[in-house]
């Protein structure tokens, strides 16, 4: 407005604020990208992006756009749709993201995992380990440093049920169902290889011992995903695998999934003893 590139009636017909100063077009969907990206612009250049708005920052899916931005800061001084932490954070706990200073990836985890309860937590672990392809013992060596801080245990129970294997939020309750097997030796994205050994197509979880496969259908509309469910099916049972499809009305409303599971390793169990 100053430059004269815009009058304050363009300024309040086609843009809406997303923090005071912030503005955003009016035909741009707020993501927690941007979200993140306002919060920084408002917050000022010493402020560090933290929480669900660093994993944002690097390109963490999944996350809930109506979640307030995070960000570290002295001032605790807040508008509405931002939280202000003034925890203490490490030089080596600050990087810089597209001009922006965020907690590293390590920290991010580590902050997530103990200030999130554990239902939100753990999807949101799965999804910047994905991303990231975070180290788990990064975050365990920030556990040993800071044995008494707040949160620390709820982030070893939080760190110990994530999977960066999880490429989806069903995935997430899926392998969390399962824990309710009571059966060791469960893997996600196993690969399965073809004659040259090349990975051909990976299983979402299962027990690779039993040939027991957990497949996740998502139910997308888009055009090619039918088809990959039939080729994926057709798949796995020409190698000998069985195979149990989860919906997200099945994984997340009440279910008889841990039983069938159970059935299926029996299944399994016996066809080998046999």
């Amino acid at each position: 407005m100053r430059a004269g590139l815009l009058t304050d009636h363009e300024l309040r017909t086609n843009y809406r604020a997303v923090y005071r100063n912030v503005y955003l077009a009016n035909d741009v969907a707020l993501t927690p990208e941007l979200r993140a990206q306002a919060a920084w612009l408002f917050a000022g250049p010493d402020a560090v992006l933290c929480g669900v708005s660093a994993a944002a920052a690097y390109g963490t899916k999944w996350l809930d756009v109506n979640a307030p931005a995070e960000i570290v800061r002295t001032n605790r001084h807040a508008p509405e749709g931002l939280s202000v932490h003034s925890y203490a954070l490490a030089p080596q706990d600050v990087r810089i993201v597209d001009g922006m200073r965020v907690t590293t990836v390590a920290r991010t985890a580590f902050d997530l995992g103990r200030l999130l309860p554990h239902g939100q937590a753990v999807p949101i672990l799965d999804a910047l380990m994905n991303k990231t392809e975070l180290d788990p013992r990064k975050v365990w060596s920030l556990i040993e440093a800071n044995p008494g801080i707040r949160g620390v245990d709820r982030l070893r129970t939080a760190l110990a049920q994530s999977d960066g294997g999880a490429e989806s939020p069903l995935q997430t309750q899926t392998r969390l169902l399962l824990r309710w097997t009571g059966i060791p030796g469960l893997r996600t994205r196993i690969p399965l290889y073809d004659q040259w050994g090349l990975v051909s197509t990976r299983v979402a979880m299962g027990w690779p011992r039993w040939k027991v496969a957990v497949e996740c259908d998502e139910e997308r509309d888009d055009a090619w995903y039918r088809p990959w469910v039939h080729s994926q099916i057709a798949e796995l049972e020409s190698r000998g695998w069985s195979a149990l499809w989860v919906t997200a009305r099945m994984a997340f409303g009440s279910n008889n999934i841990v039983e069938r599971v159970r059935q299926k390793l029996l299944a399994a169990h016996r066809a080998r003893a046999s």
